[in-house]
């Protein structure tokens, strides 16, 4: 965990990414994007904590058709700053046999969680797997996956803010910043 002044360091240092206007305008473009896809099938919302929390929160009541929630938490980063391996903490409890499911997650990296989260919920029988993410990361890598709704682009640095954190903290920016390494 960070000391109050180790996290306001980090913020001092950090370059601004996307205003909080623009993230604001993002998230209402999204769900507009994703109403017009998704409004007449009664989706299973998906999201994926603890890094889509704030994204989700936003998102939901602009989504003005009937859906059904439920959350899912796995990690590649546990508070570091590169991705290990993944670890399921809480699986979805619905149903997903026959579903329409649309997963919410902060940013898309390198694509590797969004792929096992697709994996697992189509082994559970969702009839189609959608996917939004808030940012998405130019990696300038090949990705096992693609997400259907794509907020902004980020550079290939560590983000945070808007529901993202780093080491455990800002995920409570109402803005998009990067470390400046």
């Amino acid at each position: 965990m960070l000391t109050y002044q180790q996290a306001k360091l980090i913020l001092s240092e950090a370059e601004l990414i996307h205003s909080a206007q623009v993230v604001s305008q993002t998230v209402q473009r999204l769900a507009a994007d994703i109403t017009q896809v998704l409004s007449h099938q009664q989706p299973l919302v998906l999201c994926v904590m603890g890094g889509a929390v704030v994204f989700t929160g936003q998102l939901l009541p602009l989504l003005r058709f009937p859906l059904d929630f439920d959350y899912l938490h796995l990690t590649r980063y546990d508070k570091a700053l590169n991705g290990g391996e993944i670890h399921w903490q809480v699986e979805p409890r619905e149903q997903l046999q026959d579903r329409v499911v649309l997963v919410l997650d902060d940013i898309l990296d390198e694509g590797i969680t969004l792929d096992a989260i697709r994996d697992k919920v189509l082994e559970r029988g969702a009839k189609a797997f959608y996917s939004a993410v808030l940012a998405e990361k130019e990696t300038g890598q090949s990705k096992p996956c693609r997400a259907d709704f794509v907020g902004l682009s980020v550079p290939n640095r560590y983000v945070f803010g808007f529901g993202m954190d780093i080491q455990g903290a800002w995920r409570n920016l109402p803005a998009i910043y990067a470390t400046k390494n």
